[in-house]
């Protein structure tokens, strides 16, 4: 019985021998997987991205993705990532992550890389940038260009220094144009008593109460709504938003006022720029001002076929000459108001410089 015992004590502690070292193997090779899953990991994200190390920039607009200025930045995309192993790019679309206003004090924070908002915005931070506010001043594209292309608008693009952002391209939101469901809309005369939705801009409000309408600044955000309810009449805006916003479902009236030009401009903060080497810098400028050319020829398309899609479903009046040059002496008297708040330099030259490429 004895030996018994001793051996069966024996063939347990034998069992339990082996199953510890069983045991010991599988945590060793559990611990062993995960090092190198964790190194695979690394490596298939190099091969996805071309760099493990890859910096993201995140890119901000206002607009919806069916808008030209979504197609640019995505095409943005598309060239620093062929160009480069180095950033990825993500697109946000619709203020996902804030207004034009909120997403360029990100930018000066230094919590957010890249955002393309219009000119208006940068009014509360650089006020002679409300030069591109003045109503009826830039009459076409080719001089909207030339002006941005040329001196001044390197000038402007210098004024930003002193905010802690860099300026690397003019890309185009376009001209404005009015909607409304009340009346069609030829003439000063035809705006009287209109409640028109405009964007919270001293000018615009100005410009649009000596036009004889009743100017209502609200957020983007809220204006189908607005329409919808009758809370204002209509609203001003290129026409590759109205159409993309589907605004011919509350209105009725489409007017070719062309009233303001409003360029969009891509920025970076300048702590972020300057933290990059002059390789990187130049692939993404040179990135930003391609995209931009191609934003410029798609908005240009995309103005011509929404107001074509416009014409299905609302009311098109073509304003003439005859009324173009009345809406222009009639918005004179803010144009002097203003000069003051904005530079009288600025505006001085602004005019100077349309005059000479008209």
């Amino acid at each position: 019985m004895n030996n018994k015992k001793w051996f069966m004590m024996m063939l347990v502690f034998v069992l339990i021998l082996v199953l510890a070292a069983c045991g010991g193997s599988s945590d060793g090779e559990d611990e062993d997987a995960a090092a190198d899953g964790g190194d695979e990991s690394g490596d298939e994200g190099a091969s996805d991205e071309g760099s493990g190390d890859a910096q993201t920039l995140r890119v901000s607009i206002g607009v919806n993705n069916d808008h030209p200025e979504y197609e640019g930045a995505m095409k943005f995309k598309e060239l620093v990532e062929e160009q480069s192993d180095d950033f990825e790019v993500e697109v946000y679309h619709s203020g996902q992550i804030a207004d034009d206003r909120a997403a360029v004090e990100m930018l000066q924070m230094g919590t957010l890389e890249i955002t393309i908002p219009s000119t208006s915005p940068m009014v509360n931070f650089i006020p002679e940038y409300g030069v591109f506010d003045l109503p009826f001043t830039i009459p076409n594209e080719e001089v909207a260009d030339k002006l941005l292309d040329g001196e001044f608008g390197d000038k402007m693009i210098d004024m930003l220094d002193d905010q802690g952002l860099v300026g690397l391209a003019w890309w185009e939101n376009g001209f404005r144009n009015l909607t409304n469901n009340t009346r069609a809309v030829g003439s000063v005369d035809d705006l009287n008593g209109l409640k028109i939705r405009t964007m919270e801009n001293d000018v615009h409000l100005d410009a649009w109460s000596e036009m004889g309408a009743n100017p209502t600044p609200m957020a983007f955000t809220e204006l189908f709504s607005a329409m919808q309810q009758g809370t204002v009449d209509g609203q001003e805006n290129p026409y590759p938003t109205i159409e993309s916003s589907n605004y011919y479902e509350v209105q009725d009236y489409v007017s070719g006022t062309n009233h303001v030009y409003t360029p969009f401009i891509f920025l970076m903060g300048k702590d972020l720029w300057e933290g990059l080497d002059d390789e990187q810098q130049q692939i993404i400028q040179e990135a930003a001002v391609e995209a931009g050319e191609f934003n410029r020829e798609r908005n240009r398309e995309v103005a011509d076929e929404s107001l074509e899609e416009l014409k299905e479903s609302m009311e098109y009046t073509e304003v003439t000459d005859e009324e173009m040059e009345r809406f222009r002496e009639t918005v004179q008297p803010i144009i002097e108001k203003h000069k003051s708040t904005i530079g009288e330099d600025i505006v001085e030259e602004y005019l100077a410089e349309i005059e000479k490429h008209e």
